[in-house]
């Protein structure tokens, strides 16, 4: 959410900032709501006063035995208790108007997130890892002989439809001891806090991180009114919610390893073979908390967590900085980890990695106390996956696939899987 009184400031620059995002000049729209609340506000405060004033001035007129002034004054009590009200609920009326429309509108980009149209003016900054050369044409994961025992869609569209997998015996396994993995080494290493929450949120939450109201097409609702978080960013950010956490508290580093659930609905058509793009999965995902002096290296130390996962599996990726266009809707600068995928002979979108500024905590009414004793000011929040687990289940299959169907397995994975780091053509661990 924007803060009105920087929109007052300086509407240009915001308008400016927007239209880096391709949406059309809205601060006179703004500030026009704006003026009509504060109007409201102040007639509303002038009619409190005047019916205060003829309050007082009634209990004298009684006394006085002056009726005929008694009654009058009692009239203009009741008409300026009317008005005020009146002018209250038509303030209140705007408010939420400004409110909805300050709630669609999305974070400005960071001075240094470039200018673009879509994915293809992202900014590459750099790449770990080569490529591994083939013998042999490479496969994608769901056509290796040693994965198709344990990656069942068709059970998965008997038992929910199209988009959702069954992971069995090996393969489950693998899939389990990479979250477990990936939760490991951001505890013991990385010092992140482990934190357990749950996917069913109120729209309050969706509306704190900004799915809702905008995009609530792409999550799903409860009957009653609950939402299946679609990454537990929702569920971590929002532990600031309504707070006001001491200065020295910060930064909070939490991770999550959760079911995630997305409708897809802007995606029809899109990787609808394998694993890739799916209605249910798993993330491990990050979310710091943090002062504002401190949320772009906090960014960068992120960054470093996620990357760090892949660079432990041995799988080869590049990092990619978003542009303007590509970029999601509450974030200032995102950051995308893109791991190599052999059978489409490519790089795939593994994590990524935003910080959002006070976009979110302005929506959660989320501060800190400085330690100074000085006024509370808005956290800064960010977010990460740290990974997404499917993908890198994905990543790893393709990566180490053999010429006869049978994957070789990171050595990082070997305290997860009793040192088994073969899957074989027929789907066994050995």
């Amino acid at each position: 959410m924007h803060d009105i009184r920087a929109i007052r400031d300086t509407p240009d620059a915001f308008d400016a900032a927007l239209a880096r995002r391709g949406v059309a000049p809205i601060s006179g729209e703004i500030l026009a709501l704006d003026e009509a609340r504060r109007a409201r506000i102040h007639a509303a405060e002038t009619a409190q006063a005047e019916q205060n004033r003829a309050s007082k001035e009634v209990g004298a007129a009684k006394a006085k035995g002056d009726d005929a002034e008694f009654e009058r004054l009692r009239a203009l009590v009741a008409d300026k208790k009317a008005e005020v009200a009146a002018m209250q609920a038509e303030a209140k009326a705007l408010d939420t108007q400004l409110d909805d429309l300050l709630m669609g509108i999305p974070n400005l980009p960071h001075a240094d997130t470039p200018d673009g149209a879509d994915e293809a003016d992202n900014v590459e900054m750099h790449r770990w890892g080569t490529p591994r050369v083939f013998d042999f044409t490479p496969k994608e994961h769901y056509e290796l002989t040693g994965v198709v025992p344990g990656m069942d869609f068709e059970l998965a569209a008997k038992l929910s439809g199209s988009r959702f997998v069954v992971l069995k015996g090996a393969v489950a396994r693998i899939h389990r001891a990479l979250a477990q993995f990936m939760l490991d080494t951001h505890v013991d290493e990385n010092g992140l806090s482990e934190t357990w929450t749950p996917v069913l949120v109120r729209p309050e939450m969706m509306l704190g991180t900004g799915q809702l109201p905008k995009f609530g097409e792409d999550s799903y609702e409860t009957t009653n009114g609950w939402w299946l978080v679609p990454t537990a960013e929702v569920t971590l950010t929002n532990t600031a919610h309504g707070e006001t956490l001491d200065e020295d508290s910060l930064p909070r580093r939490m991770v999550a390893h959760t079911q995630c659930f997305r409708s897809e609905a802007g995606s029809a058509g899109r990787d609808t073979s394998g694993m890739l793009r799916q209605h249910q999965f798993e993330k491990v995902e990050m979310v710091s908390i943090v002062h504002p002096e401190t949320s772009d290296e906090e960014q960068k130390r992120m960054l470093g967590c996620a990357e760090g996962i892949l660079q432990k599996l041995g799988i080869p990726f590049r990092t990619v900085l978003l542009c303007t266009g590509d970029m999601g809707f509450g974030a200032r600068r995102t950051y995308d980890i893109e791991a190599w995928v052999p059978g489409q002979n490519c790089y795939r979108e593994i994590s990524s990695v935003s910080t959002t500024g006070a976009f979110q905590a302005r929506r959660m009414n989320a501060r800190f106390k400085p330690a100074d004793g000085g006024k509370p000011e808005f956290l800064h929040t960010l977010n990460g996956s740290g990974l997404a687990v499917g993908r890198c289940l994905i990543a790893v299959l393709e990566n180490g696939q053999q010429e006869d169907g049978s994957v070789t397995l990171p050595e990082a994975l070997a305290p997860y899987l009793a040192g088994k780091l073969t899957l074989t053509s027929e789907g066994a661990l050995i």
